[in-house]
């Protein structure tokens, strides 16, 4: 076959529009149903959101740099308003829908081999609902601010006077969000694969995706109602959680929980399946113990719905209860376990490539590991009791909610921007980048533990003068992790304007979405994928003519090397 007929097999003819130039304007993007430009809006608009976030932790660590907090003049409401919203928005409006909305939206279809979601508008009014959301918890910041911490717990939501009504409206906003989000790509899952793509011919990141949207449905309506009862608490006095009324604060924390910690799977498990896909990738080595992986995500879905309880050891709910949810706590790490040994399985003996996408996933598996271990630090009845409502829970939960879902995010971004796009990043800036992240991240949060261990109480403004040093070197790398994160969007912004152009494969992996042009066509494929293993890296060989490379069956024989390069 002649190359130019490859090409144009492959990659579609020069006259198919792309999703980014198929009618521009503002309209276009605004009431588009192209899940393509929906997953960058989703993109765009939680960024925006992390980085707001990211200013309002600034704030608190710059306040916590003197121990009578003098440096910033924060009263002590400012910074409980500071740490709050902090949390608030970094959870609900970045963490939960940033891999799955914004990543999942742009390549679950394209890895199955469709066209689009299953439900386009639904899709659409998704990221609307996003927004409305986000909106609402913005208002309540400049409705006397949001200072009850992110999980609004009663009673003091009940009775403080900042805007926990516009807040846990926009959270609840949030949440249809999400469960809609969840709806379409479980629909999309079974219902849109390309005829040969059976459930064990998928890739690890649908996997995780899928039972991603199990939790969303499952486990979100439960927060809509908690907050739409706390909200008729604070409007009618109806006596749901207020004791003074006969109610009982520690039932919200159970509805809260009974949502939030399978929550704490939605913001990890695309992560993870993210990590699979580029430690394989850029590895060039088929993945280790593919079902294993592949179960432990359906099984982190269900057991995550078993262990709320283990945030609540000291509610006074009963020892027998203590007991069982510190027993089903340590059963969730095993298949949490199972992927991690399986990734380190699938590095050794590798052809790795320590390109920017996997020195994020690197990065992820170390703040991961870190952050899974400190676990079980908290689910051990005895330990717990001293750790509790320290800063040794801060450190545990930004290691694996940030330090994974972030690495996890940039790490996917540096992979699959090239095909968003059609333009490759700087990859030197890109490591900087990590480099960055990576320490600063560990400069942040290693010293929290510390001072955890020895007794300082988490959202103080104030603390006792031992703990200075420890607040310094946390305050020294926030910042480098600041700078790191928006040296990473910097060189990604870039590339979209300045980048090297690329056209199909330039990293030699086997999954659909590689068989599209980069950027894609606007439905996606010019031809009929070919369903294969989608690990399967000797199935691809490199073309220097294509500057890309491309399956066996489209490959002209003379045309390609015996051997597959290294994709760096």
């Amino acid at each position: 076959m002649a190359t130019a007929e490859i090409r144009n097999e492959l990659f579609g003819h020069a006259d198919k529009q792309n999703y980014l130039t198929h009618s521009r304007g503002f309209l276009s993007w605004a009431l588009t149903l192209d899940h393509k430009r929906i997953g960058i809006m989703y993109l765009v608009g939680v960024s925006a959101a992390m980085l707001l976030a990211g200013v309002f932790a600034l704030v608190v660590r710059t306040h916590l740099w003197v121990n009578d907090g003098s440096l910033t003049g924060l009263s002590n409401a400012a910074y409980n308003q500071m740490f709050t919203l902090h949390g608030a928005i970094m959870v609900f409006a970045f963490i939960i829908p940033s891999i799955p909305a914004a990543l999942g939206n742009f390549v679950l279809p394209m890895m199955l081999g469709a066209k689009d979601v299953a439900f386009p508008r639904l899709n659409l009014l998704s990221f609307y609902l996003w927004v409305f959301g986000t909106g609402f918890l913005l208002i309540a910041l400049l409705n006397g601010g949001l200072d009850t911490g992110w999980t609004f717990y009663t009673p003091y939501s009940i009775e403080t006077s900042s805007g926990v009504v516009y807040a846990t409206f926009g959270a609840f906003i949030l949440g249809f969000s999400s469960i809609f989000t969840g709806v379409n790509f479980l629909v999309t899952v079974n219902t849109m694969r390309a005829r040969g793509m059976g459930w064990f011919k998928m890739p690890l990141f649908l996997w995780s995706l899928y039972a991603t949207a199990i939790i969303q449905i499952l486990a979100t309506p439960v927060l809509g109602i908690t907050l739409l009862l706390l909200i008729a608490e604070r409007t009618l006095g109806v006596g749901i959680f207020d004791p003074v009324y006969g109610g009982d604060p520690v039932l919200f924390q159970h509805f809260f929980w009974f949502y939030s910690h399978p929550a704490v799977y939605i913001m990890i498990l695309p992560g993870m399946g993210v990590i699979s896909e580029l430690i394989a990738v850029h590895a060039q080595k088929r993945i280790f113990g593919y079902s294993f992986i592949a179960f432990s995500s359906v099984a982190i879905a269900l057991l995550g719905f078993l262990v709320w309880g283990h945030h609540m050891f000291t509610s006074g709910q009963s020892t027998v209860m203590n007991v069982i949810f510190s027993a089903i706590t340590f059963t969730v790490a095993i298949p949490s376990a199972v992927k991690v040994f399986n990734w380190l399985s699938t590095l050794y003996k590798g052809s790795i490539a320590l390109n920017t996408p996997m020195c994020f996933a690197l990065s992820f598996i170390f703040l991961f590991g870190i952050g899974g271990l400190t676990g079980l630090f908290l689910a051990t009845l005895n330990t717990d009791i001293h750790l509790h409502d320290t800063y040794f829970v801060v450190a545990h939960f930004h290691f694996v909610m940030v330090g994974g879902t972030l690495t996890a995010l940039f790490g996917g971004l540096f992979h699959w921007w090239p095909k968003m796009f059609g333009r490759m990043y700087n990859d030197f800036l890109g490591r900087i980048s990590c480099l960055l992240v990576f320490a600063g991240f560990n400069l942040t949060f290693f010293p929290q533990f510390v001072m955890g261990s020895r007794g300082m109480p988490r959202r103080y403004a104030t603390y006792d003068p031992e703990f200075i040093p420890f607040h310094q070197w946390s305050t020294i790398g926030a910042f480098v992790l600041g700078l790191g994160v928006v040296l990473a969007y910097a060189v990604l912004v870039y590339a979209i304007f300045y980048g090297r152009k690329v056209t199909g494969n330039p990293y030699g992996a086997a999954s659909l979405e590689w068989q599209s042009s980069s950027p894609p066509s606007f439905h996606n494929f010019e031809h009929k994928p070919v369903v294969d293993d989608p690990y399967g890296y000797e199935d691809w060989v490199y073309d220097e003519q294509l500057d890309s490379y491309v399956h066996r069956e489209f490959a002209d024989p003379g045309t390609v090397p015996e051997r597959v390069p290294v994709a760096h």
